[in-house]
C-alpha cells in the first residue's frame, strides 16, 4: 500500500506476517498536500525481546502521527489479532482512524461486503468511530488515490516537511539491507523468516573504474540464529544464496542507479532475537 501510494518501492513486501522490522516513511507529493506515510511493524503478542521492541516502535509511532490507518485484508476473516490491535486503537481517543480493507482483488463483491460490515461492527463494539472505511487493492490499483484523497482533509495544515522529489528518508544502506532480506525471505518456511537479519557492512565505489562504467562494491552479512539454518539460506552448492544475490542486486541497482557487485556472507548470531547485545549490534 505504501509503495502504491508513493509510486515507487520504498518498503519491502512479504507474504509472511510480522516481517517488518522498523518504521518506513514514504512521502507522497500532491499539489494540495504532502502525505508522510509511516509504515510500522505489525502490533502482536511478542514472544521475543525483538517482538517487544517492535511493539514499542508501533505505540511510539501511534502517539506521533495525525491519522492512523488500520489495514485489514479482505480475504481473511477478522481474527483475535485484529481485535487485539483494534482494542489498543480504541484507547487512542483523539487521533482519527481509517480502516483500510486491502487485497480486494482477491475476493468477490459478497465477501467484500461482509468484511466491510464486520469492520464497521468491530468499531462499534470497541467504541472506535472510523473516520472512513475504504476498500482498496494496491496490486489492482483500485481506489489507491482515493485513500490519499480521504486522508488529506484529516491532516493539520503545515509547510511541507520534505523537499519535492524525496520519496523516503530511509538511509540507502538500510534500504539495501532490506532489499537483501526481502529476497532471502522468499520461499523460506516455518520460523526462519523471523530469524533472518541483514547488515550492510560497507558500500564502496570500485577504484580505478572508467567514469562511464562505475561499479559499487556492497559487502553484506545475512544473520541467522542457529547453525542448522545456515544450509537453508545457502542452499545446495550455494544455489539459494546466489539466487538471493541476483534478485536483490536487480532491485538495488534500480534503487541506486548504478551497477553493483554484491558480496553476501551468511553468519550465525545465536538467538539474536532474545539477546540485547546482539539486537544492538543488528540495529534494534
Amino acid at each position: 500500500m505504501t509503495n502504491a501510494l508513493v509510486g515507487q518501492k520504498v518498503a519491502i513486501t512479504s507474504n509472511r506476517p510480522q516481517t517488518t522490522r522498523h518504521t518506513v516513511r514514504g512521502i507522497v507529493h500532491r499539489p494540495d498536500a504532502q502525505l508522510i506515510l509511516v509504515d510500522t511493524p505489525g502490533l502482536h503478542k511478542p514472544r521475543t525481546l525483538l517482538g517487544e521492541r517492535l511493539n514499542d516502535v508501533v505505540r511510539t509511532t501511534w502517539a506521533e502521527v495525525d491519522v492512523i490507518g488500520f489495514c485489514l485484508p479482505a480475504d481473511q476473516k477478522l481474527g483475535p489479532g485484529d481485535r487485539f490491535i483494534a482494542k489498543e486503537l480504541a484507547e487512542i481517543r483523539k487521533t482519527p482512524k481509517v480502516a483500510i480493507i486491502t487485497k480486494t482483488d482477491l475476493v468477490d463483491s459478497k465477501t467484500l461486503a461482509e468484511q466491510l460490515i464486520a469492520v464497521d461492527q468491530l468499531g462499534r463494539e470497541l467504541g472506535i468511530e472510523w473516520a472512513q472505511i475504504v476498500p482498496v487493492s494496491a496490486v489492482g490499483d483500485k481506489q489507491v488515490q482515493l485513500i490519499a484523497d480521504l486522508l488529506v482533509p484529516l491532516l493539520p495544515e503545515s509547510p511541507p516537511l520534505y523537499p519535492e522529489g524525496d520519496l523516503t528518508d530511509e538511509p540507502e544502506m538500510v534500504m539495501v539491507a532490506e532489499l537483501i532480506r526481502e529476497a532471502a525471505l522468499e520461499g523460506v518456511r516455518d520460523e526462519l523468516p523471523h530469524s533472518i537479519a541483514v547488515v550492510v557492512e560497507e558500500m564502496i565505489p570500485r577504484e580505478n573504474r572508467p567514469a562511464d562504467r562505475p561499479l559499487l562494491d556492497i559487502h553484506a552479512n545475512v544473520y541467522i540464529e542457529r547453525p542448522s539454518q545456515k544450509g537453508i539460506i545457502i542452499g545446495p552448492k550455494g544455489k539459494r544464496l546466489k539466487e538471493v544475490g541476483m534478485k536483490s542486486r536487480k532491485h538495488i541497482e534500480a534503487l541506486l542507479g548504478t551497477p553493483v557487485f554484491l558480496d553476501l556472507h551468511v553468519k550465525v548470531a545465536k538467538d539474536w532475537q532474545r539477546d540485547p547485545k546482539q539486537l544492538r549490534k543488528l540495529g534494534f
